[in-house]
C-alpha cells in the first residue's frame, strides 16, 4: 500500500535502474521546461534533457537524496541548454554574414589601370631614393617590420629608422607629387 511513497533519506544511484527510474520520472517534466525556455526548441530540449540523463548514468553518480539529483541535473541541464544557444547564436550569425556578404570583387579596367599605373609610379620613385632610405621603407610598408625590427636587420638604432622613415616618406611624396594615386 505505502510503495510508492519515496523515501527522501535514501541514497539514489544512478548506476541502479530502479533508482535512475525514480530519478528519471521525478526530473523529466521539470528538465524539459527549463530546457526548452532556454533553446526555444522541444526537441532539441529533449535531446539536452537526454544528455544529461546520460552523463549521470556515465559517471555513476551517487546522490544522497532526491533533491541533489535534481539540483545537479537541473545544472547541468542549463549549462548544456545555454551552451546549446550560444552555439546556435553563433552559427545563425555566421550564416547570415556568409548568406548576405558579397564575396565577388568586380574590377573595372579603369581600376585595374589604375592599380597598374601606381605600381609603376611607385616603383620608379622607390628607385630614384637613395639606397639607406630605400631600405627601411621596403622593410616597413612591404616586409611589415616594426621599426625596432628594421634597426636590428640594418644594424642602426630604432631613431635612426624613424628619421629615415621621415625622410624617405617625405622625399616619396615629392617624388610622387600631388597626383591622384590609387592606393587600395
Amino acid at each position: 500500500m505505502f510503495s510508492n511513497i519515496v523515501d527522501s533519506s535514501k541514497i539514489l544511484d544512478t548506476g541502479n535502474p530502479a533508482d535512475f527510474r525514480q530519478i528519471y520520472n521525478e526530473t523529466m517534466i521539470l528538465l524539459l521546461k527549463i530546457s526548452w525556455r532556454i533553446v526555444n526548441d522541444e526537441d532539441a530540449a529533449e535531446d539536452l534533457v537526454h544528455d544529461s540523463y546520460i552523463k549521470a548514468t556515465e559517471k555513476r553518480m551517487v546522490f544522497p537524496s532526491m533533491e541533489d539529483a535534481k539540483f545537479w541535473l537541473i545544472r547541468v541541464v542549463k549549462n548544456a541548454s545555454l551552451n546549446y544557444a550560444k552555439r546556435k547564436t553563433r552559427e545563425r550569425n555566421a550564416y547570415s554574414k556568409a548568406l548576405y556578404e558579397d564575396k565577388r570583387q568586380q574590377t573595372s579596367g579603369e581600376t585595374d589601370y589604375l592599380k597598374k599605373e601606381t605600381r609603376k609610379i611607385t616603383s620608379e620613385a622607390l628607385s630614384k631614393l637613395s639606397k639607406n632610405l630605400r631600405e627601411v621603407i621596403i622593410l616597413r610598408e612591404y616586409g611589415d617590420l616594426n621599426y625596432k625590427e628594421i634597426g636590428k636587420v640594418l644594424g642602426i638604432t630604432e631613431g635612426n629608422v624613424k628619421i629615415r622613415m621621415f625622410r624617405a616618406r617625405e622625399q616619396l611624396e615629392k617624388l610622387i607629387g600631388g597626383e591622384d594615386v590609387y592606393l587600395s
